[in-house]
């Protein structure tokens, strides 16, 4: 079951340059981390009240996952990223739903306990993010 935004991801190959304006909106850098599947080093920006974050996403080494999206297309709006419940289950929902898995399996994410799938929505051409935190209290 999906039950909430967890994040909304934005590809960049400069990250410090996007702080001031981070900042200017009232967020704050939190969590940073290396989706190492991926290739790619990311930093969780919010509000230490609440809501989504803003999650910077950049290449961390050669053959990340965002040289060809950045080649192409520059910086921008890469995903938006929902906190579930458990991934393989709604994986299946999505792709009842017209979704395309671009993940085959759930792979590490870049926060601690953090796994994580994408999918695809063609009629948006959006990419989806299924989170899923493995919680240790």
């Amino acid at each position: 079951m999906i039950l909430r935004i967890d994040h909304i991801g934005l590809a960049t190959a400069t990250p410090a340059e996007l702080a001031p304006f981070l900042g200017a909106l009232g967020l704050s850098q939190g969590d940073t981390g290396v989706a190492p599947e991926y290739r790619v080093a990311c930093e969780f920006w919010d509000r230490a009240d609440s809501g989504p974050a803003i999650e910077l996403i950049s290449p961390s080494g050669e053959g990340s996952t965002l040289d060809g999206r950045l080649s192409r297309t520059g910086p921008g709006l890469h995903h938006i990223a929902f906190e579930v419940d458990e991934i393989e289950p709604e994986l299946e929902r999505l792709r009842t739903a017209g979704f395309i898995p671009v993940d085959p399996e759930p792979r590490i994410g870049a926060r601690e306990g953090m796994t994580v799938a994408f999918t695809y929505l063609r009629a948006a051409g959006l990419l989806v993010e299924l989170v899923h935190y493995c919680r240790t209290n």
